[in-house]
């Protein structure tokens, strides 16, 4: 058949499928349910595309560079609206505060359940290499890995030039503007921290000039009441975004490498799993109930899944704790923020942990060994802040928890072929990490609303 037929035929077939979904919009159907038929549809489409063309086909690349229109554009809409989400929100937040000691209780609380959490991941990641009896030397070394162990081992000395230290200053945006353009790996804190002290500027001046401090509540307001009307036409787009993303990654996907691999794939979402079990354990504990949890997140975890980004999973994320589950704004925020630099379970907790059980042995270090254990566990919670909050997040943070136990780290390159496939599980754990931390803190500061996360919420998008 003739390439460009078959390519109009392939395109067609993709808008076929978006009208599919556009219809079950147009006749009310729920939003969740749209976003697993996308789903679905994206993972039948690409597998058909593979088996028919091939993975790495031509026509594959082709079709998919037209498919990306939708599913890279959407990303890219989500990442357009985080900085002023979380400038607009954040301050409105902390400016309609009655007592601003407060902030720093929900953060501290926040970044505490982050940190806590990292640390259970990390025991879970290691229980789990433990378990399948992981080991770096089982591995296959080909010329795709040996490249890739050789810029990993590149991107371990730019780390290592740029101590935690440097890190947590630079934190402190010299020049808020460029940290709104999100260029930098620490612009989502440094967007937090000065989105932070405008709302205590504010709350400073509200005795001493009252008129100035409400005139910028009110204009904050109306700018938070814009930005979440944008976010919502932005997420309306959810599910044929996930449709896009899904059959890209179905349709290129080498299942000769991920095959000969699979023992450690199966190894990570069995521990991704339990994790994601420890989660539901939490809201048990804290008198929520796991079901209806589960059932108001699995959009935000399905798009978490199918985008690999944290970052650019943030506005559903915040979206789904305030109308969803109940959690206030200002905590939503916040946690949501904190959840793509600090604390990420699957990225920065489980998958360094499990890296650094297999690499133990070949370097004569017994994994078994409970003071290992316990520096491994300690190493993998402090050595997760900063880790930024995209795709590849998770090699940075095996590179901390590798160097810093002494431990070789060319296993991350070794990897390199199911990278993808793994970080599909592990983003959509971060995600649920940032909304434990949101739920669980309002719980502990008795203000999240019941009867939002109670009630069956199939709010129409």
């Amino acid at each position: 058949m003739n390439h460009s037929l078959t390519l109009l035929i392939n395109i067609i077939a993709m808008l076929g499928l978006v009208y599919i979904l556009y219809y079950m919009q147009r006749k009310h159907v729920t939003f969740g349910t749209r976003v697993m038929v996308g789903l679905v549809l994206g993972i039948f489409f690409g597998a058909a595309l593979q088996s028919i063309f091939g993975g790495s086909s031509p026509i594959i690349k082709q079709s998919n560079s037209w498919f990306d229109v939708i599913g890279t554009g959407y990303v890219r809409l989500l990442k357009m609206i985080v900085m002023p989400l979380i400038i607009v929100s954040i301050t409105a937040a902390i400016t309609n505060l009655k007592d601003g000691k407060i902030l720093g209780r929900v953060g501290g609380l926040i970044i505490g359940i982050l940190l806590f959490t990292t640390a259970i991941a990390a025991v879970v990641g290691v229980g789990s290499s433990l378990a399948f009896h992981l080991t770096a030397d089982t591995l296959q070394v080909g010329e795709a890995e040996l490249g890739a162990t050789k810029k990993v081992e590149g991107k371990l000395t730019d780390f290592q030039a740029k101590p935690v230290q440097q890190q947590l200053i630079e934190i402190i945006p010299t020049n808020p503007f460029y940290a709104f353009t999100g260029q930098g790996s620490a612009d989502t804190l440094s967007v937090v921290f000065f989105s932070t002290l405008v709302g205590l500027a504010v709350l400073g001046i509200k005795k001493a000039k009252p008129e100035s401090a409400e005139f910028f509540v009110k204009a904050v307001n109306t700018a938070n009441d814009i930005v979440m009307k944008l976010v919502d036409f932005v997420l309306l787009l959810t599910p044929y975004g996930v449709l896009a993303l899904m059959t890209k990654f179905i349709s290129t996907s080498n299942y000769a490498e991920i095959y000969k691999l699979i023992q450690f794939v199966i190894a990570s979402y069995v521990a991704l799993i339990i994790m994601f079990i420890v989660h539901l354990f939490i809201l048990f504990v804290m008198g929520f109930n796991p079901l209806t949890y589960v059932k108001k997140v699995i959009p935000a975890l399905l798009f978490a899944f199918t985008s690999r980004t944290s970052a650019g999973t943030m506005p559903l994320t915040i979206d789904t704790m305030i109308n969803k589950l109940g959690v206030p704004s200002g905590y939503a925020n916040l946690s949501a923020s904190f959840g793509v630099s600090i604390g990420q379970n699957g990225c920065a907790g489980i998958y360094p942990a499990m890296l650094a059980i297999m690499v133990a042995p070949t370097v004569g270090i017994n994994p078994l060994e409970l003071g290992f254990l316990i520096k491994l566990v300690i190493v993998v919670a402090i050595g997760s802040f900063g880790i930024a909050g995209v795709g590849g997040g998770a090699t940075f943070a095996a590179l901390i928890v590798l160097s810093t136990m002494g431990l070789p780290v060319g296993i991350v390159g070794l990897l390199i072929a199911i990278e993808p496939l793994i970080d599909m599980g592990r983003t959509a754990l971060n995600v649920s990490g940032a909304m434990i931390a949101g739920v669980a803190t309002s719980r502990l500061m008795n203000e999240i609303d019941r009867n939002i996360y109670i009630q069956d919420s199939n709010k129409e998008i």
